[in-house]
């Protein structure tokens, strides 16, 4: 870092202290994280038992977790399902301050998190597009921007893949997910996203970026509707796993 740019940090640090996102300590001047030491260390990989399909994680190993388990994992359009990080402590505030409080510069810390992590998923490697969850227009005029695109657009180049943040638009402006269990989240995306270019997408492996994966409603939601435009495959890769 030169001198003068040092210096001007040191200042602003001074009149607006930066704070760790996740216990509200305080940071030194010239701290790269958004976490401090501690709640850095807490950004755990999930596992160390993950389902083989949705990426969930196993309390007591195995392949698949119940709901992947057996004949089901072949009905379901989002084949595979990975994430960098549990969701804890650490990784939640993270989420929640680039989804709900603005801090939209967040997301290239987070998306070259991702970045860092994808190669640890070999499964992965097959992906030849990325595209990100989208919002609803309503609602992403409201928040100001689309946190899964910001992650998608950091993620991205560092991996080497095309980035098409266009073609997956969300027609259904679906009720809030969080008091939906997984039928019921399910039900709620049915029919909720359209590809939306006439490029075709036949033959294309797609990579689906999204912040969190619970239950994966969403992404199935749209990998259905990839799936329908001719994709040859849908896989999603997630900041966090719950």
């Amino acid at each position: 870092m030169k001198y003068g740019a040092a210096f001007f940090k040191l200042v602003l640090h001074f009149f607006l202290p930066r704070t760790c996102f996740a216990c509200g300590c305080d940071l030194s001047w010239n701290a790269n994280e958004p976490l401090c030491a501690e709640c850095l260390s807490r950004l755990d990989a999930p596992g160390p038992h993950i389902c083989k399909r949705c990426g969930a994680m196993l309390k007591y190993g195995g392949a698949h977790c119940f709901a992947c388990r057996g004949s089901k994992e072949r009905k379901y359009k989002c084949r595979v399902i990975r994430s960098a990080f549990k969701f804890n402590t650490s990784s939640r505030a993270l989420v929640h301050a680039l989804k709900y409080s603005r801090a939209d510069y967040l997301a290239k810390y987070m998306g070259a998190q991702m970045a860092v992590r994808y190669k640890n998923y070999p499964e992965l490697a097959e992906a030849e597009v990325v595209m990100p969850v989208p919002l609803f227009p309503k609602r992403n005029r409201t928040r100001g921007y689309n946190q899964s695109e910001l992650l998608a657009e950091n993620f991205a180049p560092l991996v080497g893949l095309p980035l098409d943040s266009k073609s997956l638009v969300r027609i259904k402006n679906t009720i809030s997910q969080t008091t939906l269990g997984r039928v019921g989240r399910l039900a709620n995306m049915k029919g909720a996203f359209a590809y939306q270019n006439q490029e075709p997408i036949k033959g294309k492996t797609v990579l689906l970026i999204d912040d969190v994966a619970t239950t994966g409603a969403t992404l199935e939601g749209c990998a259905e509707a990839l799936k329908a435009a001719g994709a040859k495959k849908v896989m999603a890769y997630t900041f966090a796993r719950e």
